[in-house]
């Protein structure tokens, strides 16, 4: 009787435990979510240069296509710096918001099915399920982080608008 009332305690303060680091895990907004991750600095520091912190704080939600410090180390070389200077920033702000849809979209809700998709930049995206997922040439590595406010799936390259 012991033993099966140790088990009984210990299933629940597992059960406990796991419904608590799960809540957790999603008190989290974007920007927050992204800070945490740790491979976002460099997204994290144009967000705040391009003033779109607010908006990705705000309720949303948003599916965001996260680019990590890897993908900008791809851009040629001074692009990342010039993009963040003052006088760019409508720029890096088109950028970024290409990078951004409203709502909140699943990998599973794309699985096995070619789309465009309208970013909140304006301009609209490939996005491609058949063979995992890929966002015009970017592909997905990560995908579902969830985050209070929408979800972010990691890319592996920075995706550009087209040209206005």
């Amino acid at each position: 009787m012991k033993s099966f009332r140790k088990l009984t305690i210990a299933i629940v303060a597992f059960i406990t435990f796991a419904g608590v680091a799960s809540a957790t895990a999603t008190k989290k907004d974007i920007v927050d979510t992204a800070v945490a991750a740790g491979s976002f600095n460099t997204l994290v520091t144009a967000v705040k240069a391009a003033g779109l912190v607010d908006v990705l704080k705000s309720k949303g939600p948003f599916t965001v296509f996260a680019p990590t410090d890897a993908a900008f180390a791809k851009l040629p070389k001074g692009t990342l710096a010039s993009l963040l200077k003052p006088e760019n920033k409508a720029k890096l702000k088109a950028i970024l918001t290409y990078h951004v849809l409203s709502g909140k979209v699943m990998a599973g809700d794309i699985k096995g099915k070619a789309l465009t998709a309208k970013t909140v930049q304006g301009s609209t995206v490939a996005v491609d399920g058949k063979y995992g997922v890929k966002v015009n040439d970017a592909k997905v590595t990560a995908a579902d982080i969830a985050a209070t406010n929408g979800v972010i799936h990691v890319i592996d390259t920075v995706i550009l608008p087209p040209s206005k």
